[in-house]
């Protein structure tokens, strides 16, 4: 039997962030267990990771840290995964020199193979990207 792969969308990995409102929370958290239990893996992408990280900012006034270290424990906690595994734990683990953004960008374009150029100077400081 093939497990059901499912991707969810920024609104899911943000209600998973804040809890709110809490019914919400309550619901999309039970739904989303009772896909896992009947065997579905569930995944974020790059994308929604980063909406999720302005979206969370924006509007509940999160710091950026908080933002990743919430983001991580959603990620972690065993009912949402990163499309791209662990290369983006990792990245969320990190406050320093390029941003989330950047990171997130830069392993898209290595897990797919590709090159990848910048403009900006910190970002070409990740492993794999050239400055033009």
């Amino acid at each position: 039997m093939i497990r059901p792969r499912i991707g969810i969308d920024t609104s899911v990995l943000v209600r998973l962030i804040t809890g709110e409102p809490p019914d919400a929370f309550a619901r999309c958290v039970e739904r989303l267990n009772d896909l896992a239990v009947s065997g579905a893996e569930i995944f974020a992408s790059n994308q929604v990771i980063g909406e999720a990280y302005i979206a969370v900012q924006h509007h509940y006034h999160v710091s950026e840290s908080d933002a990743r270290s919430e983001i991580s424990k959603a990620l972690t906690s065993g009912l949402v995964a990163p499309l791209n595994g662990n290369d983006v734990i990792a990245a969320l683990e990190v406050s320093d020199g390029p941003g989330l953004f950047d990171r997130l960008i830069a392993e898209d374009y290595t897990r797919a193979g590709l090159e990848v150029l910048t403009l900006d100077r910190k970002m070409a400081a990740l492993p794999d990207v050239q400055r033009l």
